[in-house]
């Protein structure tokens, strides 16, 4: 049925909202939407609304969204905040959200401050999203600045729920990378982060703190938080904070939580990294000690450890401790479309990290359209490429099929012969 008549058929705007699916996102990936597009239509077999229809029918349903976020219904309101976020999180809807802006800031800061658990965490999500459709600029910095006080005051109240707070430690990290154009407004937010993660610190005798899983949760995402912001620290600030808080994070190695740990071992490897970037002869007192604590995590056999932590642990931290030991990084390519990027600095991967957090399975069209992404990785304007050339460099499946079953028969044979050879040695 086309899609232009299922705009009739619909309910008002402000009933239950159905979650912004994958069908609905497929759309975006056909056309790559918006400068990635022409104006051929998008058609199968079945025969499909054209491109025009198509992208009127969406807006339509994000309209609807957007009005649903002041519904009386709380499950109504997540839904609309969950939709939207989908939306932004696979396509570029910069005009749309632009125009927008100021209703979708008030309907986040509204659910921040009057909802509950899950809507706060699917609000602070979707204003990263916002902010990260928008860019840095005057429009992302007006975001922030309405919503920053509101994130300030969930973060530091105790009694606010957990799930709201660990959504914020990690959005307003995120935020203020994108939106902030105050380096001293850095700083003040990395110390609201501080405050948090410094309690998870191991005491002098040893012992660590002893906090919920949840609670842990929340300091590690305020770890992530301020690391993510000292890549945008001056020098200045770095050595302060190198002087002041390298020698404190190794107590953070101490924690029963897994990904304290990992997030720990990563921001002292990402400080060292910072540290020889202004002075390639850096050293650090507590040098011999550090080593042999990360050299224990990346051999880590306690017995009291799940095996899954372990092995997660044991396979970072040796990444960690080359870090450490020798300034090294163990580099990975990312392909998107027809291009790549290589994450070869403890710098590029905790950047990559932040966005991907947000973004999803998103991050790769992202990396191709989304001008801002593209510039925070170096990757120049995004490429235009038309559906005939998309088409073009698409393997049909049938042929896949045919390519990979080739390709499996020659594995087998050569593996065989391989097999005959070392039967032939033994036996000789």
């Amino acid at each position: 049925m086309p899609r232009a008549k299922k705009k009739h058929s619909r309910g008002g705007q402000h009933g239950n909202v159905q979650p912004f699916s994958d069908e609905d996102a497929s759309i975006e990936t056909l056309s790559h939407c918006s400068s990635f597009s022409d104006t051929a239509s998008v058609a199968d077999d079945g025969g499909e609304a054209s491109e025009d229809t198509a992208q009127e029918d969406f807006q339509y349903k994000l309209k609807g969204f957007i009005d649903s976020t002041v519904d009386k219904s709380a499950k109504t309101r997540q839904g609309a905040l969950d939709g939207l976020k989908t939306a932004m999180a696979t396509r570029i809807l910069y005009e749309f959200i632009s125009e927008r802006r100021m209703t979708i800031t008030d309907s986040i800061e509204r659910c921040l401050k009057k909802g509950k658990g899950e809507e706060q965490r699917a609000a602070a999500s979707l204003a990263c999203l916002l902010c990260i459709q928008l860019g840095s600029g005057i429009e992302s910095e007006e975001v922030l600045k309405t919503l920053k006080p509101v994130f300030k005051n969930i973060l530091a109240d105790g009694s606010a729920s957990i799930q709201a707070r660990q959504a914020v430690a990690t959005s307003l990290g995120l935020c203020t990378l994108v939106a902030e154009d105050d380096i001293l407004d850095v700083h003040a937010t990395m110390e609201c982060f501080e405050n948090l993660f410094t309690r998870s610190c191991a005491r002098g005798d040893g012992t660590c703190p002893s906090v919920s899983p949840q609670t842990s949760q929340l300091y590690t995402n305020a770890l992530l938080s301020w690391a993510l912001l000292l890549t945008i620290c001056t020098a200045s600030q770095i050595k302060d904070i190198l002087r002041k808080y390298l020698p404190k994070l190794p107590r953070l190695l101490e924690s029963e939580d897994v990904n304290m740990r990992i997030a720990a071992g990563e921001t002292i490897a990402l400080l060292f990294e910072l540290a020889r970037d202004m002075d390639t002869d850096f050293e650090f007192d507590g040098w011999d000690e550090l080593c042999d604590k990360l050299n224990a995590l990346a051999t880590d056999c306690n017995k009291h450890r799940a095996k899954t932590d372990k092995r997660k642990q044991r396979s970072v931290f040796r990444d960690v401790l080359k870090g450490v030991e020798e300034g090294d990084f163990q580099s990975e390519t990312i392909r998107f479309g027809t291009e790549r990027m290589t994450i070869d600095s403890w710098v590029r991967k905790r950047t990559y990290d932040a966005f991907r957090e947000f973004v999803g399975s998103g991050m790769n069209y992202h990396l191709q359209a989304n001008e801002f992404i593209r510039d925070v990785f170096e990757l120049g304007p995004p490429m235009l490429v038309d559906s005939a050339t998309m088409k073009a460099m698409k393997i049909p499946r049938f042929e896949r099929h045919l390519h990979n079953s080739a390709a499996f028969k020659a594995r087998t044979k050569a593996r065989s012969k391989f097999r005959d050879k070392r039967v032939d040695v033994g036996e000789f």
